[in-house]
């Protein structure tokens, strides 16, 4: 037996092959190194990417993830993967961010979490979706996402 932490970890630090799909990938996590505190993780994918379920035409969105640890911590790398192995996967917009904060949620039981899924527009209409579990717990500076409503050429 061995007390490294990190020994669980099967993706940082090798390399990190593409998972087929989302149901394939690998989220990781470690202890929260600050387990009785209130903090924000925030994690941006700006070039999150999907396929349409209708017309199999890519799909492209800016993620923000945020979260408040509770007893794990999101390993960056597993996320990253995971994220990108929606590439292949069709889905609605909605199912994206939705299965996203779901499977989050199961992994790493965060106090809270939220998750803006921002889509660029596909036949001229962008679709925001939005996750979250819960209210902000009291005292967590939460910071606005920060990206703006798209305003085309305007």
């Amino acid at each position: 037996m061995t007390d490294n932490i990190y020994d669980n970890l099967t993706q940082l630090g090798g390399p990190g092959g593409l998972p087929a799909s989302p149901d394939e990938a690998k989220l990781e996590a470690v202890s929260n190194p600050h387990p009785g505190t209130n903090y924000l993780v925030r994690f941006t994918a700006p070039e999150f990417t999907s396929l349409c379920p209708v017309t199999s035409q890519p799909d492209f969105a800016y993620f923000v993830i945020d979260y408040a640890p509770d007893a794990l911590i999101l390993e960056s790398k597993s996320l990253k993967l995971y994220l990108a192995s929606f590439r292949n996967h069709a889905a609605f917009h909605e199912d994206c961010t939705v299965a996203i904060g779901m499977r989050i949620k199961a992994e790493i039981a965060p106090k809270w979490l939220r998750i803006g899924g921002y889509f660029y527009p596909r036949g001229g209409i962008p679709i925001d979706v939005f996750f979250q579990t819960g209210s902000c717990p009291d005292g967590l500076w939460a910071p606005d996402q920060g990206v703006a409503p798209y305003r085309a050429r305007g």
